[in-house]
């Protein structure tokens, strides 16, 4: 699905308990807020803005009073999933929207709930009636809706107002934003196949899923989609769809492994090799630049992913962010962040469209988040680069068969936000054994830094594929030309294994590795997180999770600080170590100055000062905040509240829940 696909990261009691006895033998005033300058602000797109700023206006709550916020409302789904009764784990990753003075959000079951912004009562609620026991690839998960306006009709008429959901299940539905009736005019009777409308062929259900809101321009809906990680070359096609908002009928298909040799993409391919492979797909959040007629697409690997002697060359468009026309469907420019990728390394991120005031210009700039923690900028009408970017010789291949491009990109500026390098001697461990431990592990794999292949003896993947940055995406705060964002720093064990010696295990894990097939290819794969047997840290230096400022106008980093503390997973009543914590959620940033998010394996909401990253404010929630939160202010006299779903991810190993928070000062 090219997301988090990876072991979880929860550490045993029993391991703990242990670590915590060990550790024993090593040695403000807040004033009332006052009214915002900004009366009312809703939150109409999962990013707030289309093009993903998760920026708010908002400043009634800000670095002077966050400390007084209080628990204003919550409202359970009832959707989770621990994994038992044959379904697969849930991962509650929405962000509400706040359209016309309604909450609309989407839950781990893809059921549509309308709510009341202020109380957090439910006005109306749809059930898509998914199918829970079928073998979704990275578990129950939805991010969130969109809404489009149709104004060829009147107020009173129904689906006026739509509410659009992607479903993991991959459908797309359109339900009045009044009622949460489907709209019966949209596709058949309110939704859309998207594995017919495309001719896909799937091996299984959950082989082809979306879990993204779709993009909203003009009058369409744009959709792409989450398919399974490393199961076979020839694995569904990645395409890209815009359908009419209205009707639901297909306005353009765009394909992101190039069908027409007359695509400059074509001439990147081995001859035959784009015929035979798949994926590629756009599974995060889809960007657009409504002023411009732009879509911006953050493309993923073909398939599969540790491999590609069946995919030679470099493979544009995957791994690769491409704008679209978006009346026509037809690219406008590109720029493939990874060639020919063996690790991976998608753009997990969604688009971060903002301006960037540098050399006293005002640029309109594109920022692509990547697993491999770089920053890429571009200006989103030209593509050219906003800082220079290089291509440098990396590491090459010893596996038979594969061929590695001899070189990758590289932005000179911003600096990478994660380590990209590693080796034996950097094994951490809190005692002597386990950090021998680690390095014994450590020194039997090739280690050659960022982009060192996968081989047949064991591979040291720094970052791994986890991220760098994930779905999480950034924020921006366009006075402070601040952009903030969180990372994971962990080390992943990868081989790669002759078919006649792979066994696949009964789940695709065993002792907390996972296996994937990759059939068609000569190898199946092995990857794992890096970690002590004992405690079962991670081997790698902390910290495993950090959030970071970077200056868009200079290219500097301003600061970063660990996020998370894993003591708090298991409620141990320990100081913060400042070791972060693994994290999938991502941040928003306000007028107030204010950074919230949640994110991490403890059950903690927190707030920091944007100017400085210092921690202001922080809440336990009733379970893993794996989401990214939304603030909104719907009347003038009202107050301003900041909501985060705190459901955990069955995944990442916090703790699951079905709870939507909000937060307001008393």
């Amino acid at each position: 699905m090219k997301q988090l696909d990876l072991p979880t990261l929860e550490i045993p009691a029993t391991m703990l308990r242990f670590f915590v006895a060990a550790l024993a033998t090593i040695a403000t005033c807040s004033p009332a807020f006052a009214q915002s300058a900004v009366p009312t602000a809703q939150w109409p797109n999962y990013g707030n803005d289309p093009g993903g700023q998760r920026y708010s206006p908002l400043d009634q709550i800000n670095q002077q009073n966050v400390g007084q916020l209080k628990l204003a409302w919550t409202y359970h789904t009832g959707d989770v999933s621990d994994g038992t009764h044959a379904k697969r784990k849930s991962a509650f990753e929405n962000t509400p929207i706040v359209i016309d003075g309604t909450m609309y959000i989407s839950t781990p079951f893809s059921r549509v709930v309308a709510l009341d912004p202020e109380t957090g009562q439910e006005k109306w609620s749809y059930d898509p009636h998914l199918d829970l026991q079928s073998s979704y690839s990275e578990g129950l998960i939805n991010r969130g809706v969109s809404t489009w306006s149709d104004a060829t009709r009147g107020a009173d008429q129904p689906c006026r107002r739509r509410i659009f959901i992607a479903t993991i299940d991959a459908r797309l539905i359109a339900l009045d934003a009044t009622s949460g009736h489907t709209c019966a005019d949209f596709g058949a009777g309110g939704q859309i196949d998207l594995t017919a409308t495309a001719n896909i062929t799937t091996l299984y259900n959950g082989e082809y899923e979306v879990t993204s809101p779709p993009a909203i321009i003009d009058d369409m809906v744009i959709v792409g989609s989450a398919i399974a990680d490393n199961t076979r070359t020839d694995e569904p096609t990645g395409v890209v769809r815009a359908f009419d908002a209205r009707n639901g009928q297909v306005k353009w298909s765009w394909y992101p492994i190039p069908r027409d040799a007359s695509d400059p993409a074509a001439k990147t391919w081995a001859p035959g090799a784009a015929a035979k492979t798949g994926a590629a797909n756009v599974w995060s959040i889809i960007s657009v630049d409504r002023d411009n007629d732009l879509v911006y697409l953050p493309g993923s690997s073909a398939s599969p992913d540790y491999y590609g002697g069946e995919r030679l060359g470099d493979d544009l468009y995957s791994d690769t962010l491409v704008a679209l026309h978006a009346k026509s469907g037809q690219v406008a420019w590109y720029f493939q962040t990874t060639h020919h990728d063996l690790w991976d390394y998608d753009n997990p991120s969604m688009p971060l469209l903002c301006t960037i005031h540098k050399d006293s210009q005002d640029i309109p700039a594109v920022v692509q988040g990547t697993k491999r923690g770089s920053l890429f900028i571009f200006n989103r009408l030209t593509g050219a680069p906003v800082y220079p970017i290089v291509e440098r010789s990396v590491p090459q291949t010893d596996v038979p068969g594969e061929l590695t491009s001899a070189t990758q990109p590289f932005p000179t500026l911003p600096p990478p936000l994660v380590p990209l390098t590693i080796s034996a001697d950097d094994a951490w461990g809190v005692m002597y054994f386990d950090r021998l431990g680690c390095h014994k592990q450590m020194a039997a794999l090739r280690a050659e830094g960022i982009f060192t292949p996968p081989s047949l003896n064991g591979t040291m993947q720094i970052p791994g594929n986890v991220g760098g940055m994930n779905w999480s995406s950034a924020a921006f705060d366009p006075q402070r030309q601040l952009l903030v964002t969180n990372t994971n720093n962990l080390a992943l064990d990868v081989h790669l294994i002759p078919r006649a010696d792979f066994t696949m295990p009964p789940g695709g894990n065993r002792m907390g590795v996972q296996y994937t097939e990759q059939n068609g290819t000569p190898y199946g794969m092995s990857r794992a997180i890096m970690r002590s047997s004992f405690p079962g840290f991670p081997c790698n230096p902390p910290p495993w999770g950090s959030l970071t400022a970077v200056d868009l106008a200079t290219g500097a980093i301003k600061w970063t600080v660990p996020l998370g503390n894993i003591f708090r997973a298991r409620h141990l009543p320990l100081p913060d170590p400042h070791w972060g914590s693994p994290n999938l959620g991502g941040a928003i940033v306000t007028a107030g100055g204010l950074t919230f998010i949640g994110a991490t394996i403890d059950p903690y909401f927190r707030a920091f000062d944007t100017d400085t990253g210092k921690l202001l404010w922080e809440t336990e929630l009733p379970a893993g905040g794996n989401a990214t939160p939304m603030t909104y202010r719907i009347r003038p006299d009202g107050k301003q509240y900041v909501v985060i779903a705190a459901g955990g991810h069955g995944n990442l190993g916090s703790k699951l829940g079905d709870s939507l928070v909000a937060y307001a000062l008393p």
